[in-house]
């Protein structure tokens, strides 16, 4: 897992990691929320319910913008080059894809999360 955030970069991955422990927070702070039976007396809480999915959505679109700078970079170097060998671009792509990827999956997860929060409090 580590050598995933280096590999990644550290400066986008260390972004997505913060996003990622903020979403926690909040996904923590509106299950106890719920938990304790004070959803009800807060107004608009279900449209609060949706800062979930916008922290997720903007772990997406930092992960998307970290493969961009990272493909940018690579093809500069490429360009560069006079002879480059297959692996050694497949490679370099490989790497541009990590922040996409964790990205995609802190996304998939906030989408997961704010659904079971969503319902939770429709039985509540």
């Amino acid at each position: 897992m580590i050598r995933w955030f280096i590999e990644g970069g550290t400066l986008f991955m260390s972004i997505l990691t913060i996003l990622l422990v903020i979403m926690v927070a909040v996904v923590v702070y509106f299950a106890i929320t719920i938990a304790s039976g004070n959803a009800s007396d807060k107004p608009n809480f279900r449209h609060q319910l949706k800062y979930v999915r916008s922290i997720g959505l903007f772990t997406l679109i930092t992960g998307i913008l970290g493969q961009l700078i990272g493909l940018f970079q690579a093809f500069s170097v490429i360009q560069g080059l006079q002879d480059i060998s297959p692996s050694i671009l497949a490679g370099g792509l490989k790497v541009s894809m990590i922040t996409n990827l964790t990205g995609i999956v802190i996304y998939l997860l906030s989408i997961l999360l704010w659904f079971l929060l969503d319902l939770w409090y429709h039985k509540k």
